[in-house]
């Protein structure tokens, strides 16, 4: 993914418009997208920090990953209930 690709995905919602989601969805799914990035780009970036915050780092991540996913599948769930 392009640098410019990422900054358009800050500044315009390419989930507006989705004919299967309503605006408050569309704009729940961007939000999580956008700290989807946040957080890939703290991952990259903490790598030049020293080793052990890294690891402490890195130790988190796949919770927190774990819990955006559960949000996602529960709106999608609600979205065809």
């Amino acid at each position: 993914t392009s640098a410019v690709a990422i900054n358009d995905m800050f500044i315009q919602n390419s989930y507006t418009g989705h004919q299967e989601l309503t605006t408050l969805e569309a704009d729940v799914f961007w939000g999580y997208a956008k700290l989807t990035l946040n957080v890939r780009q703290l991952a990259t970036k903490s790598k030049t920090l020293r080793k052990d915050p890294y690891e402490i780092l890195l130790a988190r991540l796949p919770k927190l990953e774990k819990r955006m996913g559960l949000v996602i599948l529960f709106l999608l769930m609600l979205n065809h209930v």
